[in-house]
């Protein structure tokens, strides 16, 4: 499979918003008739809030293996119909969006895939995309198209009760087409997410897998380490700099467990680049070299700057 080597490419043109109907009714003009998610917890169920309450789909069909979760999306609004049979759920769907833990999304991609109606679109939210496109290559039905997509938003709650139809505003997706993907097939998948109030970006699913490893999986890593560091006796005097840091340990265990295991390679690099960074402030410490503490914490500031609040 050849890999898009180019920049991230932003995607310029937003799509004009249609008109929001209430939650829980259907828009007769609305661009999809029936969207499919398959796993509606809090990116999921946020999506199909997002979808409902801007009018974009007449039917949202949630999928999912534990029927105690689908009852919850269906309660929150979060879809108007939930199946646990996936066949049934997807086979009148234009668009299936799989949102199930990382290391079974081929599955469900696959099995979506051969059940679903020609023409349609599949995307997901996978945390990492190298394993699932290459696994994907060359195994879509005649008609079907797969276009691998990273909505870069989530927490530390998990569960359709944590959606929010505001999930993705602002937020970038990050979606990783291939050479056998259409122009078209990267528009459909580019004007989905865009119509959630998101922003969107292309890059190879290789560039994303290195990129994320050092702005999201290093630092679930560095928050988990600083709180398991931390001895228990101490914990009434952590404050907000130390909650601020840790959050994201609080994840889910098992999601973390797949992200990092399927980006092991790409998560080690980034590990060495951190460990040199610590090496050069335990170094300036030791030996009392303020001028160059006082450099790298001006260089940290200055990128933390940067990104804002």
């Amino acid at each position: 499979m050849k890999e898009n080597t180019k920049s991230p490419q932003t995607a310029k043109a937003r799509p004009k918003a249609p008109a929001k109907s209430p939650r829980g009714t259907a828009s007769h003009d609305a661009p999809y008739d029936t969207v499919a998610i398959v796993g509606a917890g809090l990116i999921g169920g946020s999506i199909g809030l997002a979808l409902r309450e801007r009018g974009l789909a007449r039917h949202v069909i949630g999928i999912g293996r534990r029927a105690e979760s689908l009852k919850l999306a269906l309660d929150r609004g979060a879809v108007s119909r939930v199946t646990q049979n996936l066949a049934e759920g997807v086979a009148d769907a234009q668009l299936i969006v799989v949102c199930t833990p990382v290391e079974s999304i081929v599955e469900h991609v696959t099995a979506a895939a051969a059940a679903c109606r020609a023409g349609a679109l599949i995307t997901d939210a996978g945390s990492t995309k190298r394993q699932i496109v290459n696994a994907l290559s060359g195994r879509m039905p005649r008609g079907v198209r797969f276009v691998g997509g990273h909505p870069l938003a989530g927490g530390e709650q998990s569960g359709p009760l944590a959606a929010r139809a505001d999930l993705l505003i602002g937020k970038t997706v990050v979606l990783t087409p291939t050479s056998a993907n259409t122009s078209a097939d990267r528009r459909d998948a580019a004007t989905f997410w865009l119509a959630l109030g998101a922003n969107v970006i292309e890059m190879s699913a290789a560039a994303h897998d290195r990129a994320v490893a050092t702005t999201s999986h290093l630092p679930h890593l560095v928050a988990a380490a600083m709180a398991a560091a931390t001895p228990q006796k101490l914990l009434p005097l952590a404050a907000g700099g130390w909650q601020d840091t840790t959050r994201v340990a609080a994840g889910d265990v098992d999601l973390w467990m797949q992200i990092l295991r399927t980006n092991r390679a790409d998560v080690l690099k980034s590990l060495g680049e951190f460990g040199k960074v610590v090496a050069s402030f335990d170094s300036a410490l030791r030996k009392n070299d303020d001028k160059k503490l006082a450099q790298l914490l001006r260089q940290a500031k200055r990128i933390r700057d940067a990104v804002g609040n």
